[in-house]
């Protein structure tokens, strides 16, 4: 699973320039020593509702590593449904899978979607030998529909942003996410890292505010804005539009785990899973509306 992992991640990274920077800065400023030393605290896909795709296929990724499914989540406004899953061992991240509930969107934008999406007439993950990590990374790099026009993507993004983005990006890993906890004192709140992204030139996501906290006040979260890429669309026209984005949480220790020593907090310890409120306001990060501050 660390190989699959870690190719993912050398893709991602070149396309979102952020995570660079980001890791560039944290350097600089002696917060880590390298990349190796963030600690993943998930990472996060976006999926279409349609036959042989959606969470049904993806899953089967993960769930062949040993990750387990998790909580259920729902997003009505987005028409958005999610599960987590958790790592069979603590130094994986976990992992965040949505998908977008294609029949409850407009019979035009259902038909757009469909007219790519069509092509798919059997399950691709099936297609795959899970156990070679190779086959599993090239996978993840590997067109399932062909290429959007401008006019169809626009029509989507009108209705649906999330629609838009998976029509283009496909299986794009959509976020990683730094765990602010890990990090040494200084910088170990999310109020702190924050203010430490925006001294260097990092834009925030502010739907909701700059940080989404959950009902509990134990999982706290922020993300950046998506940084653009140069989109080729099928005619060959180019138009910058929402590429990925960097996610920043903060799991506080469980209130009956507040006595433990610091070196005795392992992950167990801290609030686990996530929150509703909280992800409907990150998968914002890709939406014209913070593109466009």
């Amino acid at each position: 699973m660390t190989q699959i992992l870690d190719a993912l991640f050398s893709v991602y990274a070149e396309r979102v320039t952020d995570v660079n920077k980001i890791t560039r800065a944290m350097v600089e400023k002696g917060i880590v020593n390298s990349q190796d030393d963030i600690i993943n605290d998930h990472i996060a896909f976006r999926t279409m509702g349609v036959e042989n795709l959606g969470i049904a296929s993806f899953e089967k990724i993960f769930l062949a590593h040993n990750y387990k499914r998790m909580e259920f989540y729902h997003f009505k406004s987005k028409k958005l449904d999610a599960y987590w899953y958790a790592p069979p061992t603590e130094d994986l991240p976990r992992i965040f899978i949505s998908e977008l509930k294609v029949d409850f969107l407009s019979e035009k934008t259902q038909s757009i979607i469909k007219k790519y999406t069509n092509s798919v007439t059997s399950d691709p993950v099936d297609r795959i030998d899970l156990n070679n990590s190779s086959a599993v990374a090239d996978f993840f790099k590997t067109p399932l529909w062909k290429l959007p026009n401008v006019e169809d993507y626009k029509i989507l993004l009108a209705e649906s942003e999330y629609a838009a983005w998976v029509i283009y990006n496909r299986y794009y890993l959509n976020h990683y996410t730094i765990s602010v906890h890990d990090l040494p004192k200084s910088f170990n709140t999310l109020e702190n890292f924050n203010e430490f992204l925006k001294s260097i030139g990092i834009k925030l996501n502010t739907s909701g505010g700059e940080i989404k906290t959950s009902l509990d006040e134990l999982l706290s979260q922020s993300s950046s804005v998506a940084n653009q890429i140069s989109a080729v669309f099928s005619e060959g026209n180019t138009q910058n539009i929402a590429g990925s984005y960097v996610e920043f949480a903060e799991r506080k220790i469980l209130p009956e785990f507040l006595n433990l020593s610091k070196e005795l907090i392992k992950r167990k310890h801290r609030r686990e899973g996530f929150e509703t409120g909280n992800a409907d306001k990150i998968f914002e990060s890709t939406f014209t509306s913070q593109l466009k501050k």
